[in-house]
């Protein structure tokens, strides 16, 4: 079993069962998927931007143990040399198994890495305890060989979860060890 999920079932669903005077385990925040996805808005040539694609789904893959899906733009947009079908990036959703080996290397490993790091917002919930972050390079992450890749891209993470609040799906990933920002930091 992953040591997250372990985590999770052996101190996090106790600790939030009395915190929230929940009655049934059924009650308590739980976490439902995790999806992850890039944009590409360089190389303008249809080719080139093929190439690129093919770049970022193998560093999806390994990120995430999963292969990604590519998105296509639905309109043409002469403006910006975009033809219906183009390729616009890549998203993966992660459920189960590697969902939490993800969220685990993301907790422990990934967000440690990131230079001049203080934290992780404290404020990026939706209203029905949902998580979103943004990582501004893709490097952070052990599996990427930074001499591979053309160029470093940002990613964004949305955590969904099924809760009642924003608080308890804040607490739930307090426990579980996710670095959130200092209250005086975050207001500065």
């Amino acid at each position: 079993m992953n040591r997250l999920k372990q985590k999770y079932q052996d101190i996090a669903a106790k600790t939030l069962m009395k915190e929230f005077k929940h009655q049934n385990v059924f009650e308590i925040a739980k976490f439902k998927k995790v999806s992850l996805n890039m944009g590409i808005a360089d190389p303008q040539e249809p080719r080139a931007r093929e190439k690129v694609v093919e770049g970022v789904v193998a560093q999806f893959a390994l990120i995430t143990g999963q292969k990604p899906q590519i998105t296509r733009a639905k309109k043409a947009i002469a403006n910006f040399k975009l033809r219906a079908g183009d390729p616009m990036g890549v998203m993966v959703t992660l459920r189960g198994d590697l969902m939490w080996e993800f969220l685990d290397k993301l907790i422990s490993v990934a967000l440690p890495r990131v230079k001049d790091f203080r934290g992780v917002s404290r404020t990026a919930f939706d209203g029905s305890g949902n998580y979103s972050l943004g990582l501004e390079e893709q490097i952070a992450f052990p599996e990427i060989d930074y001499d591979k890749i053309d160029k470093i891209r940002s990613l964004q993470v949305n955590i969904t979860m099924q809760s009642k609040s924003d608080a308890e799906s804040f607490r739930l990933l307090e426990l579980l060890g996710m670095p959130f920002m200092k209250l005086e930091e975050e207001q500065t």
